[in-house]
């Protein structure tokens, strides 16, 4: 009798113990930051965005403040130089918002030409320590060109690089706002 009781006791506590685990991927869309763009200018044309926190421990975890070389690496006003063609789309370059990470700001620039995305760069990203730069090495290439391959922002997140990944995503939709795509 008691071994049934024990048998029943330990299962209802891995049950509990399984379905308040939580992975990375449900974390994808906590709580919503607004982040300023800026003013809106004829060289500018912006819309406002959001950037999602990476996790609710990011307040308590310091921030890096390096990033990799950028002319505005420390700037998190998102720009822009816009031309339309007739109708066959929007053509220009456009830089995100830089969305701050639990490791660093992560910013990223798409080139639109004919509606389509043609390049796509991170121009900001963690690279304060050895292992951002080793995870960021191979994270942020897989994720331009997953870009390029998708046309949107639905793209896959790269394993073992979370937290440059929501703020890759983040910035890149930010990015095809003012692209209008």
């Amino acid at each position: 009798m008691r071994r049934i009781i024990y048998w029943l006791m330990g299962t209802a506590t891995v049950l509990v113990l399984l379905f308040s685990y939580h992975t990375s991927l449900q974390s994808v869309a906590p709580k919503q930051q607004t982040v300023a763009i800026g003013p809106l200018t004829a060289g500018n044309v912006s819309s406002g965005s959001s950037a999602t926190p990476s996790a609710s421990a990011d307040a308590s975890a310091p921030a890096s403040t390096s990033a990799a070389p950028s002319a505005s690496s420390s700037s998190s006003a998102a720009t822009s130089t816009p031309s339309t063609t007739g109708t066959s789309g929007t053509s220009g370059t456009f830089t995100g918002t830089s969305v701050d990470t639990r490791f660093g700001p992560v910013q990223v620039q798409i080139t639109v030409s004919g509606g389509k995305i043609t390049a796509s760069n991170a121009v900001v990203y963690p690279t304060e320590s050895g292992r951002d730069r080793q995870i960021n090495a191979y994270a942020v290439p897989a994720l331009n060109k997953e870009t390029l391959a998708a046309q949107s922002s639905s793209i896959d997140m790269v394993s073992g690089a979370t937290y440059t990944s929501q703020g890759y995503l983040s910035s890149l939709q930010s990015a095809l706002d003012q692209a209008h795509l």
